[in-house]
């Protein structure tokens, strides 16, 4: 959350208005609405009713807002920052600084192949499971459609079998034996999140089955959700 306030201090009733606070999410998916948040403050820093307008502060908008009186907010271009003001008996809001993101429309194994064949070892770890968090964008011309790997969003992946937690576990380093049966891994720059299945004993399942589902801002599952991964054990 950004939290910015306007200030317009100065001697007299200390019951006289003199702040703007704002408070608002840094960043704001494609397709999602942001509701900014602002209260007036008097000199005793107690909130007073008053109403508040909110406009966009950039001359071309990267932000479309849809309704001033409650700052509901949405995507206007995409990979930019956009700002917001708020503006309230006489008083004006530093602009706040929103980063507009892409929505996410596809998720997809990065190999051709889901599933993985252990050799027992000291130490038995999978390959990494990895998936790519992308979005698609159709040619104007009809020509192939181009995928932009999009870093920073969250893949949820949980062991759906075997149900009882115990003998294997998901990692993300070499170094990790701790059990989690569920691990949220965010993208990377190119796009790209994974786990490995380690292998804690001393029972050795025939096959451990992994799922990594991924969501956008407002809630949907990102299509393509579940990857279903298959990791085999064998002596």
């Amino acid at each position: 959350m950004v939290a910015l306030a306007c200030n317009k201090f100065g001697p007299g009733d200390l019951s006289r208005v003199i702040a703007l606070e704002v408070t608002a999410p840094d960043s704001l998916e494609e397709y999602d609405t942001l509701t900014p948040h602002a209260r007036v403050l008097d000199g005793h820093g107690d909130s007073v009713v008053a109403t508040i307008v909110w406009a966009t502060a950039d001359s071309t908008p990267v932000l479309t807002v849809l309704d001033s009186l409650t700052g509901r907010t949405v995507v206007n271009r995409i990979g930019q920052t956009g700002r917001l003001l708020a503006r309230s008996d006489g008083l004006i809001s530093n602009a706040v600084s929103i980063r507009t993101l892409a929505a996410a429309d596809t998720l997809f194994a990065t190999r051709a192949s889901t599933v993985d064949t252990v050799v027992l070892s000291a130490d038995s770890v999978s390959d990494s499971l990895t998936v790519e968090v992308a979005d698609t964008i159709e040619s104007a011309s009809g020509g192939d459609s181009l995928t932009v790997p999009l870093a920073g969003r969250p893949v949820v992946y949980s062991i759906t079998d075997p149900v009882s937690a115990g003998p294997v576990t998901l990692v993300a380093d070499d170094s990790t034996h701790a059990l989690v049966t569920t691990d949220t891994v965010t993208t990377g720059a190119s796009g790209f999140a994974f786990v490995q299945v380690r292998l804690l004993g001393p029972s050795v399942p025939d096959s451990v089955v992994v799922q990594a589902i991924a969501r956008r801002a407002v809630g949907d599952t990102v299509p393509g959700s579940p990857v279903t991964f298959v990791v085999r054990f064998q002596p």
